[in-house]
């Protein structure tokens, strides 16, 4: 692999709009995931465009094909993708390839499936699921893997600097970067 910089920070966004990212840090990463509905072509390309004039990072989640026609910049490997795409990985200078895991057993997955980042996931409960792996269960996980980390689950205003207390390389997101919790 190419020694590229990797983003710490991610947004995750359930859809194109344009007004819920024109206030981000230039240094946060947005992953779109939409599992429910067709993706639009036309307008996927459009919030593209105005990511690049944002300076922001765009990836999109299990749309490998999808990632390469619209030269995003990356894609990300939910837990459920078990596929191995290696071949088509290779001499990708600049594509970001991430993935997320919630046991050793994804962790090992996605080794193979050769993500450049983990996103470790739940590290505190959510609003969707009461299990959590908690700063011990991570750190123990984190020991496992060479893989850089990322906490993903739960994070927010009031436990965010608890990250500390982690073997991580950065965080993602889904709520915490509703403008009321970054102001």
């Amino acid at each position: 692999m190419h020694n590229k910089i990797l983003p710490s920070t991610y947004h995750f966004i359930d859809n194109l709009n344009i007004e819920n990212i024109s206030n981000l840090h230039k240094s946060i990463c947005l992953i779109y995931r939409n599992y429910n509905s067709n993706i639009n072509l036309s307008e996927l390309l459009n919030f593209k465009k105005i990511c690049k004039k944002l300076k922001l990072k765009f990836i999109i989640s299990n749309e490998i094909d999808l990632a390469f026609k619209c030269r995003l910049d990356g894609v990300y490997l939910p837990s459920f993708n078990k596929k191995f795409y290696l071949k088509k990985f290779q001499n990708l200078k600049d594509f970001i390839i991430i993935g997320s895991a919630h046991t050793l057993n994804e962790i090992r997955v996605k080794e193979r499936q050769n993500v450049e980042q983990i996103f470790l996931s739940p590290l505190f409960k959510t609003t969707k699921s009461n299990y959590k792996l908690g700063i011990i269960r991570f750190n123990n996980l984190s020991k496992l893997t060479r893989k850089p980390l990322i906490a993903l689950g739960g994070i927010n205003k009031n436990n965010i600097k608890q990250l500390k207390l982690i073997n991580v390389n950065g965080f993602a997101g889904i709520t915490y970067f509703n403008k009321k919790n970054i102001s």
